[in-house]
């Protein structure tokens, strides 16, 4: 992750120059931009690896840049905003952006979210392009069914035999609810019988290694009343 070029757009000269000095200390090539006109051109003409995007800006805005950008590139890009409601966060992701950092930002959670999003994009390359078949990604989550290795934002992370077998089933059918007594018989091979609490407590210890917060997952949802997810990504 060393010498990775990253791209700083942001019409406020005294940030880009703040999160400049941040990114240098830790390794990193920085290329500035004051708009997304230059945003793009700077796009044009040197390989980024990952962009970070203030909302706000003359000429072209941080959204219309995104937009823009995700016609072609799949680089990872964490949306810089002081706008913290939650509208602005839904409409900066759903433009494509990857995360989102509200103004002002804690300088360390700014550099765990900068590595996070360049590990994954290192590890995986275009998600977009991946063919490997053997490779199940849901967002940051990566399950190899050949070397049974599974990975959260780049970072190996162990599971059980039967927590693998659950993140399988679930990763393979993202989106689909299944109950606790489908997960029981689908992974432990035999009829279901008072087992709410035995797949309950798997899903909580899931829970506790893949997500940043287990309170408010992610990744494992529960759908209540009917069951377990995986969310889409």
């Amino acid at each position: 992750m060393d010498n990775a070029r990253i791209l700083i757009v942001d019409d406020d000269k005294e940030i880009v120059r703040a999160i400049d000095k941040l990114l240098i200390l830790e390794g990193y090539e920085v290329i500035k931009a004051y708009d997304g006109i230059e945003a793009m051109e700077a796009l044009m003409n040197y390989s980024i690896q990952l962009i970070l995007l203030d909302i706000m800006m003359p000429k072209m805005d941080g959204l219309s840049a995104t937009m823009k950008i995700r016609e072609k590139k799949n680089i990872p890009i964490i949306i810089l905003s002081a706008k913290s409601e939650d509208s602005d966060k839904i409409l900066g992701l759903s433009m494509g952006a990857d995360d989102y950092v509200t103004k002002p930002f804690n300088p360390q959670e700014l550099m765990a979210r900068v590595k996070s999003q360049l590990r994954r994009y290192l590890l995986l390359g275009d998600v977009g392009n991946l063919k490997c078949a053997s490779q199940i990604v849901v967002g940051g989550l990566n399950l190899d069914t050949d070397t049974k290795q599974f990975r959260v934002d780049g970072e190996p992370v162990k599971l059980t035999a039967t927590e693998y077998k659950i993140m399988e089933l679930l990763m393979k059918n993202a989106g689909i609810v299944f109950s606790a007594e489908d997960i029981y018989e689908r992974v432990w091979n035999e009829p279901a019988y008072s087992i709410e609490n035995t797949v309950m407590v798997h899903i909580r210890r899931i829970r506790e290694k893949i997500e940043i917060n287990p309170k408010e997952p992610n990744y494992l949802k529960v759908v209540w009343g009917i069951g377990y997810k995986i969310e889409k990504h």
